[in-house]
């Protein structure tokens, strides 16, 4: 099995993005699946073009992008993209897209492929806070994973994909009171252990993910 694990570089103002931090130092083979990673901008167009580019240079089995979320606690396993860019904040090449289709002919959203409740299942085993999470945001996060599977969907390609957001890291937060992180070492082994449970799990459990609202 090939897994591509890509992350992003730092936007908002941060001087690093745990996403690539951590994808800098998760091993090369994991449960016998060959692992390749790659940054990518924190770029609206630019992002997915090269997450697809790379998925066809690899002939990846699977994709699992990976994402800064600034305030969560825990680390999300993200349900579904959906079909819009809504730009709070200018991405790393200026573009600022509102209220716009990310494919006009597409569908609402596109539902991640990964077995998403055994992924929180395994992460939590481990004493990691994890949830499954039904918002990946407007921003570049949510950009990415719905254009990935909705590319993956319109090709009928045989790639299972979805995505992750992690908290800050511990240093992030020196200047942002009571502000949730969690440390560099953690995340690593979150992010490890949801490829093993990709690796398991040819389907997903039957457990409760849900919320109240």
């Amino acid at each position: 099995m090939k897994i591509l694990v890509t992350g992003f570089d730092p936007f908002g103002g941060e001087r690093v993005n745990p996403a690539f931090e951590v994808i800098k130092k998760l091993r090369d083979n994991i449960e016998g699946a060959e692992i390749s990673k790659l940054q990518i901008p924190t770029a609206f167009y630019s992002s997915t073009k090269k997450i697809v580019e790379k998925l066809n240079e690899l002939g990846a089995d699977v994709v699992l992008m990976i994402g800064q979320a600034g305030g969560r606690f825990d680390v999300t396993v993200e349900r579904l993209g959906i079909n819009v860019d809504d730009a709070r904040i200018p991405d790393n090449e200026s573009q600022q897209p509102i209220d716009k289709a990310i494919d006009e002919e597409g569908l609402p959203a596109h539902f991640a492929t990964l077995p998403i409740k055994a992924i929180v299942q395994e992460i939590r085993a481990k004493g990691i806070p994890a949830s499954v999470s039904n918002s990946a945001g407007t921003y570049v996060c949510n950009h990415v994973m719905y254009g990935v599977l909705n590319y993956i969907y319109k090709n009928n390609l045989d790639i299972k994909g979805g995505f992750i957001h992690i908290p800050f890291l511990l240093e992030q937060i020196v200047t942002k009171p009571n502000t949730p992180a969690m440390s560099l070492e953690t995340m690593v082994e979150a992010i490890e252990t949801a490829i093993e449970a990709i690796v398991k799990y040819d389907k997903d459990v039957k457990i409760t993910g849900g919320a109240v609202c």
